[in-house]
């Protein structure tokens, strides 16, 4: 038996104070990767914080983090039905619907935000969507996590040309398909362009498809709520004709905006431990850059973006 079944068993109560607890321990690492990921992060889009400020955001990015992994692999373990229940509340609903109706078909646009691995076997039920797929590191791992998404409709592909092709003709059939579109992506699949007031490399393929087929686009979340009670999805309507420019720097720009919008909303639940901005034009990886080079970027290109912490 896979030893992440264990997570089965295992009330998600007991996984989410499990994650509070390595969530406190975590930010008394003085050398952990993610709090300096994300303290890097914090500095770059928000220089203006004080370090109280910081220090305080950064507690509750970590909290947030810890707690969704805990409950991603929760899901997997679980049957559809399971994820299904936790969601509470569904606001506007009726943008998804209005997407899944399109005739071109449906893009739906899942950052990385809140548990949306949560979201999946709730967002299934309304059809067989196309999803691309990039196996993760370690065989055990990689196993779990696709057990967990064969219980659901979705057909999955490689993150290839292949796969490419795939989401393409399912949205040209009027079906659906899910993209996280803030990775990383290779120089060839990816223009510059701000995230953030950050001008890094971002991926294109998002507005690619969006582009060529004229699909509805809806963004998605699923968060946490603060009564602890479940989990509320957000739908957002991405309309911005700029989406739709067949300039890619346009698209992705506009793209970005749009998840901008999301993220800001429930900043905290954002995966900030995440190296987003590891390929800068100016100042190139600011995750292995010195200390005196990355503060003369920020002085240099940054006036700050975010004026307060947002929610807990």
């Amino acid at each position: 038996m896979n030893p992440y079944h264990i997570f089965k068993y295992v009330p998600l109560s007991v996984l989410q104070m499990m994650a509070r607890f390595v969530a406190w321990v975590i930010m008394w690492l003085p050398n952990s990767s993610l709090v300096r990921t994300i303290e890097i992060n914090m500095r770059l889009i928000a220089p203006k914080l004080s370090e109280p400020e910081k220090q305080n955001l950064v507690k509750y990015i970590v909290r947030h983090q810890c707690l969704s992994s805990v409950e991603s692999i929760k899901s997997w373990a679980m049957l559809p039905g399971w994820s299904i229940a936790q969601i509470r509340d569904v606001h506007n609903k009726n943008i998804l619907l209005e997407g899944l109706a399109s005739p071109n078909g449906m893009l739906a646009i899942v950052p990385h935000l809140g548990t949306w691995e949560m979201m999946n076997a709730w967002l299934n039920q309304f059809g067989a969507p196309t999803i691309m797929y990039k196996p993760v590191k370690g065989d055990i791992t990689n196993e779990f996590v696709l057990q967990g998404r064969a219980r659901l409709n979705a057909t999955l592909v490689p993150t290839d040309g292949s796969g490419v092709k795939a989401v393409f003709k399912t949205l040209k059939q009027g079906g659906f398909s899910i993209i996280l579109p803030d990775h990383v992506p290779d120089p060839s699949g990816g223009v510059v362009v701000p995230f953030f007031g950050i001008e890094t490399l971002t991926s294109t393929l998002a507005s690619k498809l969006a582009s060529k087929t004229k699909c509805a686009l809806v963004g998605l979340s699923c968060i946490r709520r603060d009564d602890g009670r479940g989990f509320d999805i957000y739908c957002y309507k991405l309309d911005d004709p700029a989406l739709y420019d067949r300039d890619a720097k346009t698209a992705a720009h506009a793209l970005n905006q749009a998840m901008e919008n999301m993220i800001t909303d429930n900043f905290n639940h954002y995966m900030w431990g995440y190296r987003r901005f590891k390929n800068l034009p100016v100042l190139g990886n600011p995750y292995r850059a010195s200390e005196t080079d990355l503060a003369n970027f920020i002085h240099t290109h940054r006036d700050g973006y975010l004026n307060d912490n947002t929610d807990t």
